[in-house]
């Protein structure tokens, strides 16, 4: 089954040169292009895409309101598209719900990999610019808490947490706490459901807003 997707991005040849790429591969479909945020809400609304690719900056309705709606609303996962001068509006998109982002000059093969992740229900953590964007903005902003404290983790479960906040994958979590890749999936599906988080991406932010993490640590 093909994985449908939807771009939504003001500039024609950012939307066009995405399509091109993604429709070039044997597993995914692009269905809907839209140019501005309320388009995009009426593509997922329509069309019902696994993922959504959302510019941040668009007319009518920006891409982080619109996350916020298709996160709240839809199964769709959300794919922030963005620049390094937009650092803080990257913090409000992944809080809102995205699964990552990506930045608008994104080589080929790591747009269709990061498509494929998302639509895996994972979130686009690896990049080292994500750590650090998030590190930087976590210790620059006030920290909203999250829905309860970490005292509702057991040991394992914060041990978990913090390993998650540092971006390690389930099979590099397994080795370091010397467990089977299993028993993180149960670990990582506690430490969500305990506090209210959507995915590993808001792990990550809870992590470092709870001081778990420490701003920089690797």
């Amino acid at each position: 089954m093909s994985i449908r997707v939807v771009i939504a991005d003001d500039q024609e040849l950012v939307r066009s040169g995405f399509a091109m790429i993604l429709e070039a591969q044997p597993d995914i479909e692009v269905v809907a292009e839209a140019s501005d945020g309320n388009a995009a809400l009426a593509a997922v609304r329509e069309h019902h895409p696994d993922v959504v690719l959302l510019d941040i900056r668009m007319p009518n309705l920006d891409g982080i309101e619109a996350a916020r709606v298709v996160c709240a609303t839809t199964d769709c996962r959300v794919l922030m598209l963005t620049t390094f001068d937009q650092d803080d509006y990257v913090y409000d998109a992944l809080y809102g719900g995205a699964s990552g982002f990506l930045l608008k000059d994104v080589r080929r093969d790591d747009l269709v990999h990061a498509v494929r992740v998302v639509a895996a229900g994972e979130s686009l953590l690896a990049p080292t610019i994500t750590r650090r964007l998030i590190s930087d903005l976590t210790a620059r902003r006030p920290r909203p808490s999250t829905s309860q404290g970490l005292e509702c983790l057991t040991t394992r479960e914060r041990e978990t947490l913090k390993l998650l906040g540092r971006g390690l994958s389930n099979a590099e979590i397994a080795v370091a706490m010397v467990v089977s890749e299993h028993t993180v999936k149960t670990h990582v599906s506690n430490v969500l459901g305990k506090l209210g988080l959507r995915d590993r991406v808001q792990a990550v932010i809870a992590a470092y807003e709870s001081g778990l993490i420490s701003p920089g640590a690797a």
